[in-house]
């Protein structure tokens, strides 16, 4: 299926589609960049196309991810020999030891993860006394529709609720959206709402996650694909500038959480 179509679920870099997404998904990995220092982990390689930033302030970068991303070329992790790329399903964190890591990193993650509890005591194990979990997650009030890929989504007061019993320093930022970013919001949030006015009996949040996923990547796709036609001046110019960091509200369109292990 990954081959016949690209899924919606791994953001592409190359892929115009997509921009709107790449941009803010970036957004995340620039700011962690500012953050983080030696031994960092990051939990979802994705694409790859955060290795290069984080590699540049990390002393050992060890990216995971349970799929060999397509994407990431040998030369990519040649030209970074700090960086190590291992293919592992999470969790647990399999032969990582306790108490090892300054930093992790996890953007786009914990929403697919069924025990998220065992996977934020798990970071925890890892980190060093003083070390930081930087993560992402939709906002949940701001998801135009349910996304069957994931296992669930966040509250501002739920993501705090789920890292208060192991950590008890959390920074709660969330990603924003400037007036470009917003207007295409805005029109895929009416792109959307024309294709969900057929769901009459309300199946997305009915029927199981699993008989959904495929359609719902089909049609996302498709609709990412009609957006850039229709609108290709707005959705090819987003960029960095058109995304910034606040306090997370209900109004942000992803949670940005910097949690410290005391």
């Amino acid at each position: 299926m990954m081959k016949l179509f690209q899924t919606a679920e791994r953001v592409s870099h190359t892929d115009a589609s997509d921009n709107f997404v790449y941009q803010r998904s970036l957004l995340a990995y620039l700011e962690a960049a500012k953050r983080v220092s030696g031994n960092v982990l990051e939990i979802g390689t994705g694409s790859g196309y955060g290795i290069e930033y984080i590699a540049s302030s990390a002393t050992k970068f060890v990216t995971l991810d349970k799929h060999q991303p397509e994407e990431l070329s040998n030369e990519t992790l040649i030209c970074s020999e700090n960086v190590r790329f291992i293919q592992i399903k999470v969790p647990p964190l399999t032969n990582v030891p306790d108490n090892y890591f300054d930093f992790v990193i996890t953007f786009q993650v914990i929403e697919h993860i069924k025990d998220h509890k065992t996977f934020v005591r798990e970071i925890f194990r890892i980190l060093k006394p003083g070390g930081k979990v930087i993560l992402t997650t939709p906002n949940i009030k701001t998801s135009l529709t349910r996304n069957p890929w994931h296992v669930r989504e966040y509250t501002v007061t739920e993501l705090e609720e789920l890292l208060n019993p192991h950590f008890e320093s959390i920074e709660k930022l969330g990603v924003y959206g400037g007036e470009k970013a917003m207007a295409y919001y805005e029109k895929n949030k009416e792109s959307v709402r024309r294709i969900t006015r057929f769901d009459i009996f309300n199946l997305q949040y009915i029927l199981p996650r699993h008989l959904l996923q495929i359609p719902y990547d089909i049609l996302n796709r498709i609709n990412r694909k009609k957006l850039l036609k229709n609108n290709n001046q707005l959705a090819s110019t987003i960029s960095l500038d058109d995304y910034y960091l606040d306090q997370a509200n209900d109004q942000c369109i992803d949670l940005f959480y910097v949690a410290t292990k005391e």
